[in-house]
């Protein structure tokens, strides 16, 4: 008796099922998707007819059915799902063995952009119906996904720069090697001068280049230059020197499913204009009155926070410390108390900061206060270096305070956030293989984006629901 399982002789005669629906488990996500591509009105959500190659086009729906699988089993260019419409057994049986080329797969999503964004709307509003968005309070978060861009082809004026620098340096010690090999007369020193020579000239010509790509960046209106993907952008990540080429995508989360609610791409790097853009959206997506955001202090803007003001959004948001005055030993600002009846703030020494004048710094105005017993305090090297403790407050900063004193109120807000918004980004980013976009330009990556989005939410709906409940509310 063998120690080991062994398999089936290959050349034995089966009885296989009758038909290929056999083959499908009740509980196959693929059921799932076929119902409810089946259940869109396509023509409505803006598909039109799909690309073919000398042949009658295929149906809308199958190739989205095609995409969709592809999102959900981590199989996103098209010549890896033409291979899987041809051998995988659910495939076959969810496109019914039609097996389109690469190319008309690839032309699909290129040609269905908007349609494709809106079935991922579509699907959000399923599971507001279903009930699997609550509502009343999302996570907000943003994170830079890398794009078919190399560092070494985004140019910046600073990059431009520094590779002149760069091409200098190599140029002047290629000069100096062909003055030593000059003065050299033997054989293999003329086949040196001749490959320095050879060198010297494609040195040249990449300072060319350079100089034309520095005179090109200076009429850009951003000043950066992505040589493949024209829509990417230079951005900063956390670890130093890790930064990438790539777009900054927006997530609105519930907290009750963790379900994408809401989704943007941008290819600005920061975060800071995007809190009252990704509030509005979520509240749209999710139809409630009043929504909570909660969202980290990279995006905090006192304008985005006013922008929040009356549309029944209520961020909630910590204010970042930009001083120097804590690092450096003394008193912060916010050791200074305002009162509202007065319009004076309260320093640590108990004196009286008044209201002195008013300015207008950056679009914005601020009140400056002071106090009169500054110079004979005795507390004074905790307070400033200066005459005086200069106070600049901004004319709608008790939105700010009330947003802080919320925040104050809920001090597990930024573990609830963590904890709902940053898996999803991590779940993506491994779907993706730790890679890059496949497509290149800003509207091609947002549909890409919005079927991995559409695939993370159908297998969240699918985990919280099951299979059969779920296809249930579809059909009902």
């Amino acid at each position: 008796m063998s120690r080991f399982i062994e398999g089936c002789d290959r050349q034995q005669k089966l009885l296989l099922p009758d038909c290929i629906d056999d083959y499908v488990g009740e509980d196959s996500p693929v059921r799932v998707v076929d119902v409810f591509i089946d259940e869109l009105d396509l023509g409505a959500l803006g598909f039109e007819g799909a690309a073919s190659t000398g042949r009658p086009g295929y149906h809308p729906a199958t190739l989205l059915k095609l995409y969709l699988y592809g999102y959900l089993n981590q199989v996103q260019s098209s010549r890896r799902l033409e291979r899987e419409a041809g051998r995988n057994v659910e495939c076959m049986w969810l496109t019914g063995k039609l097996a389109p080329d690469f190319k008309t797969i690839a032309d699909f999503r290129r040609d269905n952009g908007r349609a494709i964004q809106a079935v991922c709307r579509q699907f959000i509003l399923l599971c507001r119906e279903v009930g699997l968005i609550a509502g009343g309070t999302v996570a907000v978060d943003g994170s830079r996904f890398k794009a078919v861009n190399t560092r070494d082809r985004n140019y910046t004026p600073r990059a431009v720069r520094r590779r002149i620098e760069q091409v200098e340096a190599s140029i002047a010690r290629y000069l100096e090697m062909l003055d030593t090999a000059d003065r050299q007369e033997d054989e293999m020193a003329e086949l040196r001068a001749t490959r320095i020579t050879e060198g010297l000239g494609k040195l040249r010509e990449k300072m060319r280049e350079l100089q034309t790509m520095e005179q090109a960046l200076a009429e850009t209106p951003d000043g950066q230059i992505s040589q493949t993907d024209p829509d990417a952008r230079a951005m900063a990540t956390h670890g130093k020197g890790t930064g990438m080429v790539g777009y900054n995508v927006q997530a609105a989360v519930d907290t009750t499913n963790h379900l994408v609610v809401a989704h943007e791409v941008t290819n600005i790097g920061h975060d800071r204009s995007q809190l009252a853009n990704m509030g509005q959206q979520a509240k749209a997506a999710t139809g409630v009155d009043k929504l909570t955001v909660l969202a980290d202090r990279g995006y905090f803007s006192g304008e985005e926070v006013r922008a929040c003001e009356g549309t029944g959004i209520t961020p909630i948001c910590p204010k970042p410390l930009t001083g120097t005055a804590k690092a450096e030993g003394r008193w912060g600002k916010q050791d200074f108390r305002y009162d509202p009846p007065t319009d004076t703030y309260r320093c640590p020494a108990g004196e009286a900061l008044i209201r002195r004048f008013t300015s207008v710094e950056n679009g914005l105005t601020l009140h400056t206060y002071w106090a009169d017993a500054c110079a004979t305090c005795a507390v004074k090297a905790k307070c400033t270096t200066g005459k005086e403790r200069r106070i600049k407050r901004w004319e709608h900063e008790h939105l700010v305070e009330a947003m802080q004193a919320r925040l104050e109120r809920m001090p597990e807000a930024m573990r609830i956030r963590r904890r709902t918004v940053e898996h999803v980004f991590g779940t993506l980013k491994d779907w993706m293989g730790r890679s890059h976009f496949k497509t290149r330009g800003l509207k091609k990556v947002e549909t890409e984006m919005s079927l991995h989005v559409l695939a993370y939410n159908m297998k969240r709906a699918i985990a919280v629901l099951g299979t059969e409940q779920l296809i249930g509310a579809m059909q009902g």
